[in-house]
């Protein structure tokens, strides 16, 4: 009986396992898949064409050329190509402008017929209309757009995915934001955790140490929205008015507020790390007439490199992933960051902001899981990262 209980207990835990492995593939599984399927798409809305008259020689536009034709950037057809003609658009929104209700008629019954005929009379026209509203005349041909290719979609300059009549996907101002954000926060946290952590594992003494570990092993549970106030009541105010900004919601103050956020990890996982040093190569060093400092900068030190640099790894993990905090205070504006006292939009405050507003299934709300594809590669090469750290400390 008892050895039954034992199997049963190991099946269990066996079984939990193989569950959770299971659940975890699954959602990576659902995350690419629905990452994946937004590429190769067109950046038009589902059943949405652009349509201009037959003789018209242009066959083929880009998203940008799209954009740049309905904000009014591009006004003559010459200017991609084409006829020298002006650029007379014509939409859904734009009807009244151009007929009126009786040629519509009551119910929109003419509305082809209308269209058609001023594609045809009107040179340079171009409209925008879904195919569930346009039954077009043999004189009046459909425009493709370029796919949304892997390469576009990294490099890409502009973030605009609501852009009508052609969704905007270049992610390239996110993820550089992203990295700014998390390169700068690294950097001014890895000096203080450091000092911190030397402090706490070589010079403060036990009581002393009892106290200040809890506290900062504390610091990394308070809930990211509570750094997020403290952020925009204290960081914003302050970078505002020492910089002379018209705000402060700047890649400085997420920055700065993402190393605090860090800070707990990378004394943690280096306090441990330095704590870890022999004894005897302390002693040895000492012993040859070394000081305290020199025996923590020789000795302790190169001993604790690998597992100092997993600390500062995960510290760059946590300010990748982390999302609301960030949110709150850079301005989250997806633009080329040119420095640090400009708002940026990093990729999780991205999806954490677009997430409710994207309709389900559509090309936006795929869109933003590419990004979170993304973010899961950067995550992982991280903890790929930490992992071979880990080994290396194992191994010497």
């Amino acid at each position: 009986m008892r050895l039954f209980i034992e199997h049963f207990i190991e099946w269990i835990i066996k079984g939990c396992g193989y569950i959770s492995a299971f659940i975890v593939l699954l959602i990576v599984f659902f995350l690419f898949r629905e990452g994946i399927s937004f590429l190769n798409s067109s950046p038009l809305e589902e059943h949405y064409g652009l349509y201009v008259n037959i003789q018209n020689p242009i066959t083929k536009l880009s998203d940008n050329q799209v954009k740049d034709i309905f904000d009014q950037k591009i006004v003559n057809w010459n200017q991609i190509g084409g006829h020298d003609d002006l650029i007379k658009r014509i939409s859904v929104n734009e009807l009244d402008d151009h007929f009126t209700k009786e040629q519509l008629g009551s119910n929109f019954e003419y509305l082809s017929v209308c269209v058609n005929r001023y594609i045809d009379t009107v040179p340079g026209a171009i409209a925008f209309f879904s195919e569930r509203q346009l039954a077009i005349s043999p004189n009046t041909k459909e425009i493709t757009l370029e796919k949304i290719s892997l390469g576009k979609f990294l490099t890409g300059l502009e973030w605009f995915p609501t852009a009508q009549p052609a969704a905007i996907m270049g992610t390239l101002p996110l993820l550089l934001g992203t990295l700014l954000v998390s390169f700068f926060a690294i950097l001014f946290a890895l000096p203080l955790g450091l000092a911190a952590s030397i402090y706490l594992a070589e010079i403060a003494d036990e009581r002393v140490r009892k106290i200040l570990k809890p506290i900062i092993e504390l610091l990394s549970g308070i809930p990211s929205v509570v750094y997020g106030f403290f952020g925009l009541v204290v960081i914003v105010p302050f970078l505002q008015k020492v910089f002379n900004l018209p705000v402060g919601e700047t890649a400085l103050a997420g920055s700065i507020l993402l190393a605090i956020m860090a800070l707990p990890t990378i004394i943690t996982v280096s306090e441990d790390a330095i704590r870890t040093c022999p004894r005897a190569m302390k002693e040895a060093s000492l012993a040859l007439g070394a000081s305290h400092w020199q025996t923590i900068r020789k000795v302790i030190l190169p001993y604790a490199s690998s597992g100092i640099t997993a600390a500062a790894i995960l510290g760059i993990g946590r300010a990748i992933g982390e999302t609301m905090a960030v949110l709150m205070v850079t301005g989250n504006a997806a633009v080329i960051p040119k420095s640090l006292i400009q708002p940026v939009r990093t990729i999780p405050a991205t999806i954490a902001a677009e997430l409710g507003e994207a309709p389900f299934g559509g090309l936006h709300f795929k869109a933003l899981f590419a990004l979170a594809c993304i973010l899961f590669i950067i995550t992982l090469i991280t903890n790929l990262l930490v992992e071979r750290m880990s080994a290396n400390r194992r191994t010497s």
